[in-house]
This record gives structure tokens, sequence and C-alpha cells, in this order.
């Protein structure tokens, strides 16, 4: 694995671990409070960032500069994402607002990330493949 596969993946392994160990924290201290922002990290970093990696390890074609955008936009608007959210149900309601943006960022990041993945896939140009190869 190289580039921003390599990259979206060491991501999520990070958010893995964090995310465990929100969890674990919860469970010994019997408080899920934080279950939400658990559930985030969990989904939206270790899921979604795997997901990534393994598109761009398996297709390619598709790391390009754009998908080097579609990195930094997606880890760091995340990692603001799921701080905030953890410091907002803490009890700083006043983070809301960045929260917000960084939700809108992410979301951003998956629309850029369709793009990339679809226009890939569906450029003009057929991939010689086993399945290919057969219908022929």
């Amino acid at each position: 694995m190289q580039g921003v596969a390599r990259n979206f993946f060491t991501l999520a392994i990070g958010y893995a671990i964090v995310g465990m160990l929100l969890g674990l924290s919860m469970a010994m201290s019997h408080d899920h409070a934080q279950m939400p922002t658990h559930a985030h990290i969990m989904v939206l970093g270790w899921i979604m960032s795997s997901v990534f990696a393994f598109f761009y390890h398996l297709v390619p074609a598709a790391a390009s500069r754009l998908a080097t955008v579609h990195f930094w936009l997606s880890g760091i608007s995340g990692i603001v994402l799921v701080a905030g959210l953890f410091m907002m149900i803490g009890g700083n309601p006043s983070i809301e607002p960045v929260v917000a943006v960084a939700s809108m960022a992410f979301f951003v990041g998956m629309l850029l990330f369709a793009w990339i993945a679809l226009g890939t896939m569906w450029k003009s140009t057929t991939v010689a493949s086993p399945r290919n190869a057969a219908a022929s």
C-alpha cells in the first residue's frame, strides 16, 4: 500500500485505537454519554477511512492529486468533527458551530470521493479483467 491509500489506512488505524480507547473508558466508568462520539469515530474514522484506503489501493488510477485533497479534507474535518463532538457532548455547547462546519466539510470530502471514484470507474476506457475478457 502506498501514497494516499497508505495515508488513509494509517488514519483509519489511529481512529480505531482512539475509538476503542473511548469505548473502553465508557465501559469502565459506566458513563456512556460519549456514545455518539464513539460511533462517529468508529464509522467516520475507522470504517470510512479504511474503505477509502482500500479503494485507492485497489484502483490506483484514482490515486491522483485530487485524492490527496480528499485525504486532507476528510482527515482534518473528521478529526475536528470528532474532537468538537467530544467537547460539545462533554458540556461545551458553544463548540457546536465548529462541529457543524466540520460536518459539512466532511460531507464535501465524501462528495469529492464520489466524484473521484465514480469518475474513475465510469471512464470510457475499459480495463481488461477476466470478466471483461469472458464477455468478449
